[in-house]
């Protein structure tokens, strides 16, 4: 079992592995934390046509300033601040919208069964990110990081750079506006109580 003693220097190792060029040592930072940073970025932008792009950004970002990398915070926490940063100028970039990936497979059986719930769950989250594009930039990275992320406030808080009272303000905001939304869409209402 890796203590957090452990996990922080093996971080400060690896970190300055990276800073003296080691090849091998920036594709293992890349290699233990990709997965985590793509969840982070897709619950925020969704499925995601640029989604590559962003990832790519992100760990261009991470590398470019990992000399700032002070070790107060775990170096996943860092990264994940780097991303959300990077996830930020995107969705604020102006009179830019989210070009969601198609979600629903044209293809698929109506009806009952697994093949409607499954339809019923595309349609969903295709129409959540949908009111989600809507959003501001904050509004809705403080949502989505919260609210299907699964982070608690304060974290969220830290990683946007905001007070808790504000995250928390944002959350709410966004999501009366998906309750709004939903009341008028009974694909996405249904697609929220089957997700509660």
């Amino acid at each position: 079992m890796v203590t957090v003693a452990t996990a922080y220097v093996e971080d400060v190792l690896l970190v300055d592995r990276c800073l003296t060029g080691e090849p091998a040592a920036t594709r293992e930072l890349f290699r233990r934390h990709r997965a985590r940073v793509h969840a982070c970025l897709y619950r925020v932008l969704g499925t995601n046509r640029d989604m590559d792009d962003v990832l790519q950004e992100a760990f261009i970002q991470v590398f470019q300033s990992l000399r700032g990398w002070r070790a107060e915070a775990s170096l996943a926490t860092w990264i994940d601040r780097v991303s959300v940063r990077v996830a930020y100028r995107y969705l604020s970039q102006r009179g830019r919208r989210v070009q969601t990936a198609e979600l629903v497979d044209e293809d698929a059986p109506g009806g009952e069964g697994p093949g409607a719930s499954r339809q019923l769950a595309r349609d969903g989250v295709k129409r959540l990110y949908t009111v989600l594009d809507e959003l501001g930039a904050a509004a809705r990275l403080a949502f989505t990081l919260h609210e299907i992320d699964g982070r608690p406030l304060a974290e969220v808080a830290e990683l946007v750079g905001s007070s808790v009272t504000a995250t928390k303000l944002r959350v709410w905001r966004a999501r009366k506006r998906i309750e709004a939304a939903a009341a008028e869409d009974p694909v996405l209402r249904e697609f929220l109580q089957e997700a509660a």
